[in-house]
C-alpha cells in the first residue's frame, strides 16, 4: 500500500509545483468526496436501469471509480504524512477491537 500511496503522489498536481497548503489538502478532500459520489452514481444507475444487475462494463467502471477513491485517500494520508499501510491497520484494529465488543454496528465513532 505504502509503494502505491509513492507512486500515486506523483501524480498531484500540487506536487509539482511544491505547494502542499491548505488549498491543496482541501482540493484532495473535495476530490475524495466527488469520486465517492460517481462510484455511488454507477452504483444506483444499475439499481435504477438494470434491476441491480451489474454487468461485467458496470464492473469495470466502478472499479475505475473506486481507483480514484483510492487514489485520494492516499494522497490525503500522504499529506498528514500517514503511511496508507497504517491506515489500514489502523482501520483494521478500531474493526476488531468493535467485532470483539459486539459493536460492529451502532452509532458513533469511538464506539
Amino acid at each position: 500500500m505504502n509503494e502505491y500511496q509513492t507512486q500515486a503522489a506523483e501524480y498531484d498536481l500540487f506536487k509539482a509545483t511544491g505547494n502542499y497548503s491548505t488549498v491543496a489538502f482541501v482540493e484532495k478532500v473535495l476530490g475524495l468526496v466527488g469520486e465517492a459520489g460517481e462510484t455511488a452514481d454507477k452504483i444506483k444507475k444499475v439499481l435504477r436501469d438494470k434491476d441491480g444487475v451489474i454487468s461485467d462494463t458496470d464492473k469495470i467502471e466502478i472499479v475505475k471509480e473506486l481507483g480514484d477513491v483510492l487514489w485520494y485517500v492516499a494522497n490525503i494520508a500522504r499529506y498528514l504524512n500517514m503511511p496508507l499501510q497504517d491506515v489500514a491497520k489502523i482501520n483494521l484494529e478500531k474493526l476488531e477491537s468493535r467485532k470483539q465488543r459486539n459493536l460492529l454496528h451502532g452509532k458513533g465513532d469511538n464506539r
